[in-house]
């Protein structure tokens, strides 16, 4: 292809191609384009589409109507010839546009098919493969697939570049600057920061503006006062008064809050933050003093928190952000200060955690690692502070947690071993510290989970049993600590599927039943708090699956229901939550495997291709994520096995199989692996599963419905006693 560098002919920075039904968006665009000013700092550089210009213009955009013509005007497809990119505005009406069609194809046969962006209005991408949703598609045809040598286009699929300006998606501002970004090869991210900046500093011409008639008007009141001979308001009784106060302040956000917590009621919570608040409001300006500062700070990280267990994120942010604030300025006149450093850090990561649980990958990693910098700049002379040691620990993490959502296995790795090293440390230093102790379980956990993946199901069974013991020791020492009561049962489900997993069914199912009824005991001390709610849900419908299993179907169809009530109302009540949206469709498939398993095909056909249509955008936004990934392969290959449609049938089994063979890393996931049997056994390849199925019985995996369906084809798999022994020293029943 020609390198658009290569292009001398080219008159136009980009060609907007659209539905005239769009026009209101391509002029929109067309205004924004041409009349957006490059950042000083950028013009004048160099990128691989050559010399950053001050800018953009000229812009060609298609007024002409052709409905009467028969072919792309001459106008037309100069204007394409001579331009550096085209930028097409993507909606149902774009896609059924012949004209738009026929563009994109002239731009692609140009060799230009690298250079081709995309704006989504309205619709939704690829729709016209989900059955029932074809008139949402957005892309045109010629978007779809890829252009062939012969100036074709192939049944090769291709996923255009694209932003996305719907509402809960990039909104129009962001869209517009990823375009930006795009036609000038430049990084998204940098860009809007020099924008952020930017518009910071028309924010600061104003506020300093607005500082000159306050001093103007300050002067004039100062005037005032000597003139009525004002008397000095500060009295020593009026200082003793507002230290008591913020001494009981500083006792409501601490040692209040804690117990307040561990008993799990936010209610309460809620209106001892909404008091001080109200507090630091009644203050005049002239009492704020760094201690009263932090101590809002506190306040407003509080009040974020709370919402967080709320499941309110938009509300959390709006805290989180407003605290930050606070403790960015106390953090930067006491650099040296370990203390409002590490209240610093601790916002900042706040803030990273709410961009993590909204999918939100850039920004959730941006800020854990601003939060690290924060931490490591003052590390060096506070080696020995072991409370920072800890947040670096919780910092490590966060991170970890990013990179393996993005897929990047091998390096996550790295911050999880961190971690247990870390907490293995504080826990040696200070065994009764709880919080230190949960962490270096979750440590455990983290490598329990990547071991999974690696196909090395006795250490992942090691790793889980080893903070399952922890757990269950912590919440021994307090039972009445529910927040520790949380995060027992949340492991001891995860072990419980995990053996679940290595063909001991039984235990599997014992442990998650005990995760659900200890999920319901906390859902119901505190109905608000939307994190137990989840738990209770996530375990029913797991259970639900076990049970299935088992046999046992009226249990199951019981459990899969609470799970979907609980669900559809937590995405109601926070849309944003990516974590909460699979979650409803993972119940949504287990609900059409229980139809399925009944001989109700239309229902179990119904259910799954709504479990999808919530899957495929959460994919879209985290392609690598495997919880995503296996949720939707499994509907995938559901929806194949209940359809009527033979050639459909197939097509979602091949769709399967290519989206298991994209996976990064972690290839050796025994659960993929299984799919992947389930997916070439139905597609009659038995040879190419046979090699798998063989792995599958070397590492240990007995899930029931693998060892079904391989019974189903009579398929040889006895137990594997090798492993057998592995996984009895794994949980300490081997000894």
């Amino acid at each position: 292809m020609t390198p658009v560098s290569a292009t001398p002919a080219a008159r136009y920075r980009a060609f907007i191609s659209y539905s005239h039904q769009d026009k209101a968006w391509a002029g929109w665009l067309h205004k924004a384009l041409e009349t957006y000013a490059l950042p000083k700092q950028l013009v004048g550089a160099t990128t691989a589409a050559g010399v950053i210009p001050k800018r953009l213009a000229p812009i060609f955009r298609d007024r002409d109507e052709l409905a009467s013509a028969t072919d792309l005007g001459r106008k037309v497809n100069e204007a394409l010839a001579q331009s550096e990119n085209l930028i097409v505005i993507c909606s149902p009406r774009s896609a059924a546009s012949r004209w738009v069609d026929e563009e994109v194809l002239a731009f692609k046969r140009l060799g230009r098919s690298e250079r081709i962006f995309c704006l989504i209005v309205e619709g939704e991408p690829n729709a016209s493969g989900l059955q029932g949703r074809e008139a949402d598609e957005c892309f045109t045809h010629a978007l779809r697939y890829r252009m062939g040598s012969d100036s074709q286009l192939t049944d090769e699929r291709t996923e255009p570049i694209a932003a996305d300006a719907r509402s809960g998606k990039d909104g129009k501002t962001n869209a517009k600057l990823k375009l930006i970004a795009g036609l000038l090869d430049l990084d998204f991210d940098a860009l809007k920061r020099r924008e952020l900046k930017r518009r910071y500093r028309r924010m600061a011409a104003l506020a300093t503006l607005a500082l000159i008639v306050m001093a103007m008007t300050t002067t004039l009141a100062i005037m005032a006062m000597i003139a009525r001979h004002a008397a000095v308001v500060a009295s020593e009784a009026a200082v003793r008064r507002q230290k008591q106060a913020e001494d009981l302040v500083g006792f409501m956000l601490g040692d209040l809050n804690d117990k307040l917590q561990q008993v799990s009621r936010l209610d309460i919570m809620e209106t001892v933050n909404d008091h001080a608040m109200a507090y630091f409001k009644s203050l005049p300006t002239t009492d704020v003093t760094d201690g009263a500062l932090a101590q809002r700070a506190k306040a407003l990280e509080e009040i974020g928190s709370v919402r967080l267990d709320q499941g309110q994120l938009a509300a959390a942010m709006e805290s989180f952000q407003a605290a930050s604030k606070l403790a960015a300025g106390l953090a930067e006149k006491a650099p040296d200060d370990v203390e409002r450093q590490l209240a610093y850090a601790r916002i900042v990561a706040y803030v990273g955690m709410v961009h993590w649980y909204q999918g939100q990958l850039d920004d959730a990693q941006k800020y854990f690692e601003s939060a690290q910098t924060v931490l490591l700049r003052v590390e060096p002379n506070h080696a020995s502070d072991l409370t920072l040691q800890y947040e670096l620990a919780m910092i490590d993490n966060d991170i970890g947690h990013v990179l393996e959502a993005r897929g990047r296995l091998d390096e996550a790795i790295a911050p999880y071993r961190s971690t247990l090293a870390l907490c293995q440390k504080l826990v040696a230093a200070k065994p009764d510290k709880t919080d230190w102790a949960d962490q270096l379980g979750d440590a455990h956990n983290n490598l329990g989970k990547l071991a999974l993946m690696d196909g090395d199901l006795a250490s992942a069974v090691a790793q889980y049993t080893a903070d399952d013991a922890i757990e269950n020791a912590l919440v021994a020492r307090d039972p009445r600590n529910n927040d520790q009561r949380e995060n027992m049962l949340k492991v001891h489900a995860i072990l419980g599927r995990t053996l679940a997993l290595t063909g001991d069914i039984e235990t599997g199912m014992r442990d998650v039943q005990q995760s659900v009824d200890i999920a319901a005991q906390l859902a119901a001390i505190d109905p608000n708090n939307a994190s137990f709610q989840d738990d209770l849900a996530r375990y029913s419908s797991e259970s639900a699956r076990l049970h299935r299993l088992s046999g046992d179907l009226p249990t199951a169809q019981k459990q899969v229901a609470q799970s979907l009530s609980i669900l559809s109302a937590l995405t109601k009540k926070d849309p944003a939550n990516v974590g909460v949206q699979r979650e409803f469709a993972e119940a949504k498939l287990e609900q059409a495997a229980q139809s399925r398993a009944a001989g109700q095909s239309d229902a179990a056909f119904a259910q799954a291709q709504a479990a999808l249509a919530m899957l495929d955008p959460l994919l879209i936004k985290q392609p690598d994520d495997r919880a995503t990934l296996l949720a939707s392969v499994n509907g995938k290959l559901l929806l194949a096995a209940v359809t009527v449609d033979a050639q459909a049938a197939q097509r979602l089994r091949h769709d399967a199989l290519n989206a298991m063979q994209s996976v990064k890393s972690g290839r050796n996931d025994p659960r993929l692996l299984a799919l992947k049997v389930e997916a070439l056994l139905a597609l009659d390849r038995k040879p190419d599963a046979q090699r798998l199925i063989q792995q599958l019985w070397d590492s240990g995996y007995r899930d029931v419905a693998l060892v079904d369906a391989l019974q189903h084809q009579r398929i040889a798999y006895p137990v594997n006693p090798a492993f057998q022994q592995k996984a009895l020293a794994a949980t300490g029943k081997g000894k």
